[in-house]
């Protein structure tokens, strides 16, 4: 793309690879890699940048598929100057940059209850985006506000209301970055917290391939119905269960494998391309609807272009 950018303070990266930059280790380059200085860095930034060049806003990569063409545009990836933590009363704030986990063990140096955060890979931005959370809690029960850049450069504050939360997801537009947000937490004796993270560490490690390369788990969990409408026996209904009741855990696609002992977990166990990840979740999602009538959906994020080869 032939365009004149903004002159920023911070890092203005063109035809930047991507793939060291997510969990998978796929995906072609961005036109751009924007990395702001600070929050004014990137407001001014959004603010100047022509308005029919797509954005899109990149944590740490931890549920992303890039794909092997690359993205168009300007990637934006929040570093140090979005990454601080800190604590007021029962009050975490924490820049979109901050580690999930991150944020858990200080909250809990303070006797603050986050714990839920422990064992989520990813960063606070993507967290609020996505609405994540596990044991029972999300973000949604947590979040005070948060603050954001939109693609007009305005820097504005979001409520639980603005975002609409749901299941994996949030109403927010794709293009607006989110800065920071302000988190609620319940007292906590400081050493029980940190137990208890430690015991949802040892059952996380015990039950997902947390030393493969993997984006978390791959597809949501279904509601309680099939595509037919018909309710499920299944109460809890689990995305791996019915990957593992289609025959395909540990199927793989070239370098692609669902895991063996997760088969929720798509891996690249080592030279995939992102065309093989994406087409092994299809050929996954293609072999449920047979089997079960349930229609899976994706919770990685896919994005980019295929190679231009790809078939």
């Amino acid at each position: 793309m032939s365009i004149d950018l903004p002159t920023p303070r911070g890092s203005l990266i063109p035809d930047r690879s991507l793939d060291g930059l997510t969990w998978l280790r796929v995906g072609g380059p961005a036109d751009w890699l924007f990395q702001p200085a600070d929050l004014d860095d990137l407001s001014d930034f959004l603010a100047a940048l022509d308005p029919a060049v797509p954005v899109f806003p990149m944590g740490v990569g931890s549920n992303l598929i890039v794909r092997d063409g690359g993205i168009r545009g300007v990637v934006i990836r929040l570093g140090r100057a979005f990454n601080s933590v800190d604590i007021t009363g029962e009050t975490v704030t924490a820049g979109a940059a901050a580690l999930d986990a991150q944020v858990a063990r200080r909250a809990a140096e303070s006797g603050l209850d986050l714990t839920f955060l422990r064992t989520i890979p990813g960063s606070i931005g993507g967290a609020v985006r996505m609405n994540a959370g596990c044991y029972g809690s999300y973000m949604a029960d947590h979040l005070i506000d948060a603050q954001a850049v939109t693609r007009q450069g305005q820097v504005v504050t979001l409520t639980p209301a603005d975002l609409r939360f749901g299941y994996r997801e949030t109403h927010l537009p794709a293009d607006w970055v989110i800065t920071s947000a302000r988190l609620r937490a319940a007292p906590g004796d400081p050493d029980r917290l940190h137990a208890k993270m430690a015991d949802q560490l040892a059952r996380r490690d015990e039950s997902q391939p947390t030393r493969e390369r993997s984006a978390g788990s791959t597809f949501r969990n279904p509601a309680g119905f099939s595509s037919t409408g018909q309710a499920d026996d299944v109460h809890d209904l689990k995305a791996w269960s019915l990957i593992d009741r289609a025959g395909l855990r540990g199927h793989s696609w070239g370098g692609a494998q669902m895991s063996e002992k997760h088969p929720n977990f798509l891996l690249n166990t080592g030279g995939a391309t992102a065309a093989e990840l994406e087409a092994l979740g299809e050929l996954v999602r293609r072999r449920v609807l047979e089997d079960s009538g349930h229609d899976l959906q994706w919770e990685v994020i896919r994005i980019g272009d295929p190679a231009p080869d790809a078939d």
